[in-house]
């Protein structure tokens, strides 16, 4: 258990997770004369540690700035279901997009699960990754009419999957909702333990690590400059914006907000507390609470959102989601033994469509931002990750549309 007082972070995120720093982070230097290098990545969160771990793999010279611990931002408040299903459903998304656009988007997100779990698989990477399936369950105005809709889109993208009514999916998983649809190809894992070890991997790849706060960003020139807190600057070929949920005022976009979620973990459970294969759990509504189980048996809830960044609210709040959260839990899963052994909360990015915003900031050719990831913020990070590191490259498929940070309000005519 972490619980760091960062003064920051403690704007990112309130309570304690369960999660563990696994790999010991490499230390942050400060810097006593400028420098340069091929790219400068500021945030040391999961998307930066992405980010580090596959450019250096690459042979870019990579240095890595956070004000801050790296990984004890907004990484350490994720609830960390590695899901390739977003928060539109491709029902939802294809009514904004056209189907074929928003099939395209739902298959890239499953293959970027699948990346993620190579890599994982490839590095040894000691971060408690386990693959799930997720169960997507009835709730709100979606019901199984909605849900066969649904099913019969993501068979004609071939995605995987099967539809559950209420009598199969009762003895199947023990949840009593009128139907589901039930999909392999998602994970977990520790976020925190994941992110240290991303950043160890880089490290042994040569990429540096600074600890100041970047307080100013150019990437008109024929290179791109960073201003740090401490009086020195960083030139380098790119800079990549990975600071989680706080956007500098150069990124605007009508489409991004932050919002507050809450989240709690419970003791370890006795076995029979468990549904079958311990599946990623998440409601069809569009106020959603999602559940997973840890790997030390405790159960992981979350959801209760609201259209606030206030953090002295959300701080009050905590107490009345907490409850509310544990009920939803015991609601859904009656055998659960309802006691809290973590309880937190903190600040996540969405958009109007679902979708993260990637790419280069407009008007900043050199300057590559990766944003709004709602509740898919593992998986849009690996995404980010090689979609920025083609876009440095030199390569520009035109798919990187999709997730684009100037492409429009899909709400506004």
């Amino acid at each position: 258990m972490l619980d760091p007082d960062d003064t920051h972070q403690a704007d990112l995120r309130s309570g304690t997770s369960p999660w563990h720093a696994g790999l010991p982070r490499p230390p942050g230097e400060e810097l006593n004369a400028d420098t340069r290098c091929d790219v400068a990545i500021i945030g040391g969160g999961i998307t930066g540690a992405m980010l580090a771990e596959h450019l250096t793999a690459r042979g870019l010279q990579v240095v890595v700035v956070d004000r801050e611990r790296a990984g004890f931002g907004s990484t350490l408040a994720s609830t960390a279901m590695l899901q390739w299903e977003i928060d539109l459903s491709l029902r939802r998304l294809s009514a904004l997009y056209g189907f074929e656009r928003a099939a395209d988007i739902y298959r890239r997100s499953f293959r970027a699960v699948e990346g993620l779990r190579e890599l994982i698989v490839r590095l040894s990477l000691p971060c408690a990754f386990h693959a799930r399936d997720t169960v997507y369950l009835a709730a709100g105005e979606v019901g199984p009419r909605e849900l066969a809709d649904e099913f019969a889109l993501r068979q004609r993208a071939d995605l995987p999957g099967a539809l559950l009514g209420h009598e199969l999916l009762l003895r199947e998983f023990g949840f009593d909702r009128a139907a589901a649809i039930v999909s392999p190809g998602s994970a977990e894992a520790d976020p925190l333990s994941l992110c240290h070890a991303l950043l160890a991997q880089a490290a042994m790849c040569g990429a540096r690590f600074v600890r100041d706060e970047a307080v100013a960003f150019d990437g008109l020139g024929r290179s791109a400059m960073v201003a740090l807190a401490g009086g020195r600057t960083i030139e380098a070929g790119h800079v990549v914006l990975a600071t989680g949920y706080v956007m500098p005022d150069c990124v605007r976009t009508d489409l991004h907000r932050v919002a507050s979620s809450w989240a709690l973990a419970t003791a370890p459970q006795q076995p029979q507390a468990f549904w079958r294969g311990r599946a990623l759990v998440w409601e069809a509504s569009e106020d959603y609470v999602y559940c997973r189980t840890t790997s030390d048996g405790a159960i992981v809830i979350g959801g209760e959102d609201e259209e606030t960044d206030d953090v002295e609210r959300r701080e009050r709040l905590g107490p009345e989601k907490t409850q509310a959260l544990l009920g939803k839990l015991a609601a859904l899963v009656p055998g659960v033994e309802p006691t809290v052994a973590h309880a937190w909360s903190g600040a996540f990015g969405q958009t109007e469509d679902g979708l993260p915003l990637i790419g280069r900031v407009p008007g900043q050719p050199r300057l590559l931002a990766a944003y709004g990831y709602g509740g898919n913020g593992i998986t849009f990070s690996y995404l980010a990750s090689r979609l920025i590191g083609a876009l440095i490259e030199g390569q520009e498929p035109s798919w990187f549309a999709h997730f684009s940070i100037d492409r429009p309000d899909p709400a506004r005519p």
